[in-house]
């Protein structure tokens, strides 16, 4: 066997922890299928799905698309002040190119000002899909409030949240274009230690010149994933000097570090002498290890081989992940500063939150992070959540596991109150007792953990219909909020729509009615305007009452 790739490691998935860790509240603004997963080959499916690129290609656009930036923007008619920073690009089967761009204001990063420019194969602009429509300007870019007082009341608001040791950087001044007319203001970072142990890093958003708090969100994004036995897998690991090591040089890279207990750093590489990872049990530390780095390379290959993505950032470059954290820490969670996954051990130190779902349902956060950068809170936080339960939930299935088949529920495997129920259900999601089965005009001030369950009906009633059934031995009961009957079009199309609409038309400040435009155009560039997919779409936003 290659020494590329580990012989076979045994590894069984305890993670059962607490239910307030596995959905902890992220913080509010203050204002404001049963078909298989697989390539769909229809024409024009074919046509509009996105290509997979080779990390050389990939940058290759990347350049070009920097090179041509000043045009760009004489293009879309932006003003003297403004400029463009390249982010990502995405390029179709038939030579469409969606580069998506960062704006910046007289040097001043604009929040919300983030754009896509959808090129046809000639270069012509064929649309442009912007987070904000507002003209971006402000009278002038010196504050009247000292950035101290911005720090100040930053801290205060996030002591208010039970944040702990909770020191401010320095606030950085950006342009605020996210909501309503564009304002000069602070982007403040608290960090600390969120109420559950969970790193904190709460952007606190203050007007530049009145000291008045616009928006808050926080920066480290955590969720919910199921407690799976994955039995016996092979992992990638290689050969190191004086034994093997835990990286998978097949998927870019990616490493298993093991913190042992300590909330910060990078911790340790995992290494043995003879390739054979862990022991099924939670006593041997290289358990949880194998457990997370099966996730990763489970993520890995769904994103690749379903949706042409060579890794989170699609620049083929893996991510690592941080077994162990803190002492009795029942979650783990994505933060974008060390591009890494990091789980705790859950209660006792004995349950580990190492599962596939939950190293999908994270490092999806890293894919939603490096595309449409839906921020952490209101609507498009719940965006955000629901995409990596949609992108979990996919990767289970993909996974084909015979020891935790795919299914739509969320935690199944956990028997959190114990008597046997999941965490949270995709069908209905208001089975769980808080998280939202249609969208309301109060959705945005919902944890995030709970408005995305909104999304998540929308996608069950997108790839299996409404109404009673059972599927793969599990029995579902999907409702609708007008009582009409929805049409199912299959798993595997399903994530292809949200997928091109994540990565293709979303932007950091979609909402529920935006998210609803975007898949519509990603299912009809996929499957045509007339199709039942386009249909289909519609009738599942109906379903949860987003119109």
């Amino acid at each position: 066997m290659s020494p590329h790739i580990s012989r076979k490691a045994r590894t069984t998935g305890l993670s059962l922890a607490a239910a307030g860790a596995l959905i902890a509240a992220a913080v509010t603004a203050g204002t404001a299928g049963a078909s298989p997963t697989g390539p769909d080959t229809t024409p024009k499916a074919a046509a509009a799905s996105p290509i997979q690129m080779t990390a050389s290609h990939r940058a290759e656009l990347l350049r070009d698309a920097s090179a041509t930036k000043a045009q760009a923007a004489k293009e879309l008619g932006l003003g003297a002040q403004e400029k463009l920073v390249v982010k990502d690009v995405v390029k179709d089967a038939d030579g469409t190119t969606h580069t998506r761009y960062d704006r910046t204001f007289a040097g001043l990063p604009v929040l919300g000002g983030d754009l896509i420019v959808h090129r046809a194969k000639g270069g012509a602009v064929k649309s442009t899909t912007k987070a904000s429509g507002a003209k971006i300007a402000v009278a002038s870019t010196t504050p009247k409030v000292a950035p101290k007082a911005a720090a100040q009341a930053a801290q205060g608001t996030a002591k208010t949240f039970g944040a702990k040791q909770a020191a401010a950087v320095t606030p950085k001044k950006v342009v605020w274009a996210a909501s309503g007319k564009p304002v000069l203001a602070y982007d403040t970072v608290v960090g600390g230690f969120q109420k559950d142990g969970t790193p904190n890093q709460l952007h606190v958003i203050t007007d530049a010149n009145t000291g008045k708090k616009i928006f808050q969100y926080q920066g480290i994004e955590n969720g919910a994933g199921t407690s799976a036995y994955s039995g016996s897998v092979e992992i990638g690991s290689k050969k190191g000097g004086s034994g093997y090591e835990l990286t998978d040089d097949a998927r870019g890279g990616h490493s298993t570090f093991n913190l042992s207990g300590s909330e910060s750093g990078e911790g340790k590489l995992f290494t043995n002498k003879d390739d054979k990872w862990g022991n099924g049990k939670a006593d041997d530390p290289e358990t949880a290890a194998v457990d997370a780095a099966y996730g990763a390379q489970l993520t890995w290959d769904y994103y690749k081989n379903v949706h042409g993505r060579s890794g989170i950032k699609g620049d083929g470059k893996g991510a690592t992940s941080r077994v162990h954290y803190g002492q009795n820490y029942s979650n783990a969670f994505w933060d974008d500063s060390c591009f890494c996954m990091t789980y705790g051990d859950g209660e006792g130190n004995k349950k580990p939150l190492t599962s596939i779902d939950v190293a999908a349902h994270e490092m999806s956060h890293g894919v939603t992070s490096a595309t449409a950068n839906l921020t952490y809170s209101g609507e498009s936080g719940g965006l955000n959540e629901a995409t990596s339960d949609i992108f979990g939930t996919a990767v289970e299935f993909f996974a084909k596991n015979k020891e935790d088949a795919g299914d739509y529920l969320i935690g199944e495997k956990i028997d959190i109150a114990g008597d046997g129920k999941p965490l949270r259900y995709m069908d209905k999601p208001s089975k769980d007792g808080q998280s939202l089965d249609s969208w309301s005009e109060d959705a945005g001030n919902v944890d995030v953990h709970y408005s995305s369950g909104i999304a998540n009906h929308f996608f069950y009633l997108l790839s299996e219909g409404s109404g009673a059934k059972e599927i793969g031995g599990v029995k579902y009961d999907s409702p609708t909020a007008d009582g009409k009957k929805v049409e199912g079009i299959g798993r595997d199309k399903a994530e292809k729509i949200w997928f091109k609409a994540l990565t293709t038309y979303m932007t950091s400040n979609t909402d529920y009615k935006g998210a609803r435009e975007a898949t519509v155009k990603a299912a009809t560039d996929l499957f045509g305007a007339d199709g039942a997919e386009v249909k289909g779409v519609e009738a599942a936003w109906t379903g949860v009452a987003v119109k």
